[in-house]
């Protein structure tokens, strides 16, 4: 069967899902945005042959919320009512490329063969981790290959969601930085993506919508739609050539950075040699100042509060990052690599960590050869100046290491 569908057909199911207060009709989506990169018919495949299917979703907090991926599920689920789906919500609020490359086989690949992913990382990569370029492709790189290793069937689809800022660099004639990096990376692995940002500048340029009626940073349904309707056209236009066998995609022999997080895992902090002013424990929420979240609830973490506390980690590979939650009371890491005399700084506060115990990656080694190494950790004063303490709380260290 072929999923063909008109705009008039694309609109008439989006309207479906979207609240009758949205009065506003989804304007007409280019094709100039949407770009189809090897194949996308494996899943096509899948879905009809085999009766079932893995779709999974990773990202940030546009990923986790009631936004574009519940409508792409129904979007499937109505054109394949017959198919058993398993659909993988891996979206994490405030999360960047970095944590999720580090986090993908625990959140996603461990569910099993995936047999369509969306990867949605733009706007936390620019707003939240003010990524440069070479971490955001560092972080991109790190998915990509790990889904293609994982199962080389899979298709993959990369979103690249709006904010302001993003919107005013492509309106001065230049790409933003997560977008530019992660095309860089789709280009390489042969990914298709979904520019919904440069498609939002169009439309809003062309007086065909508004920010507001988009319904900024975290879309409205409206705005959702906008981007399930790219999706929609993404797919028609791939799954018009029958196909009659899985086509396996090919990974590139080479990485585009080689400290990309490819091999990117996260390890239980328990591991760690550490003072008697750290513990293994749940932090006592209730008595500590700062907003947080309930999926973070139960979860024993490696922490500390007090200046010069010290612990030291030995792990295998060529870079060492910190999964951790940066509150109000957010310190400062001292990080000696290796028993060398020159150490690193590392602030674990967040211009967000005012009021939220905020979810990030930092990276505390990178570049490193090969094997085993040992850090040794110490918290450092003085602390950042609108920091009220200096507490340090490692949900798991992120380790890039060759399985």
């Amino acid at each position: 069967m072929r999923f063909l569908y008109s705009q008039m057909a694309i609109y008439l199911l989006l309207a479906s899902m979207i609240s009758t207060a949205v009065a506003q009709e989804i304007p007409d989506i280019s094709a100039s945005n949407i770009h189809l990169r090897g194949t996308l018919s494996n899943c096509k495949l899948v879905f009809e042959q085999a009766g079932k299917g893995h779709v999974a979703f990773i990202g940030g907090s546009i990923t986790y919320m009631n936004g574009y991926r519940p409508m792409v599920c129904k979007l499937l689920q109505q054109r394949y009512p017959k198919t058993e789906f398993q659909f993988t919500n891996a979206g994490i609020s405030s999360t960047c490329s970095t944590t999720g490359a580090h986090r993908l086989t625990r959140d996603v690949l461990t569910h099993g063969d995936v047999d369509l992913i969306f990867v949605e990382f733009a706007v936390n990569d620019d707003q939240d981790a003010q990524h440069d370029e070479i971490h955001a492709i560092r972080g991109m790189e790190g998915l990509i290959a790990q889904i293609r290793r994982h199962n080389p069937n899979a298709d993959i689809v990369v979103t690249h969601f709006a904010n302001l800022s993003m919107m005013e660099t492509m309106r001065k004639g230049e790409e933003p930085i997560p977008i530019a990096a992660h095309n860089k990376v789709c280009e390489h692995y042969q990914v298709s993506t979904v520019n919904l940002c440069r498609e939002l500048v169009q439309l809003i340029d062309d007086d065909k919508t508004t920010w507001a009626l988009y319904g900024g940073v975290h879309p409205k349904p409206y705005g959702n739609a906008i981007c399930t309707a790219m999706i929609a056209k993404l797919l028609e236009h791939a799954w018009t050539k029958p196909i009659d066998k899985l086509i396996k995609h090919p990974l590139p022999t080479k990485s585009l950075d080689q400290a990309s997080y490819i091999w990117g895992q996260l390890n239980e902090p328990a591991t760690a040699r550490y003072d008697e002013n750290w513990q293994v424990s749940i932090p006592d929420w209730k008595s500590i100042k700062g907003s947080f979240r309930s999926q973070f609830a139960g979860l024993k973490l490696l922490h500390a509060e007090k200046p010069h506390s010290e612990f030291k980690y030995t792990f295998e590979g060529t870079s060492l990052g910190a999964y951790v939650l940066a509150g109000p009371d957010a310190g400062v890491l001292e990080v000696y690599i290796d028993e060398h005399e020159n150490s690193r700084s590392v602030n674990l506060y967040h211009r967000h960590s005012a009021g939220l115990h905020y979810p990030r990656t930092v990276m505390l080694a990178e570049g490193l050869m090969s094997g085993w190494h040992t850090v040794r950790v110490r918290i450092r004063q003085p602390r950042d100046a609108k920091s009220q303490g200096s507490a340090v709380r490692i949900l798991n260290f992120a380790i890039n290491a060759k399985k």
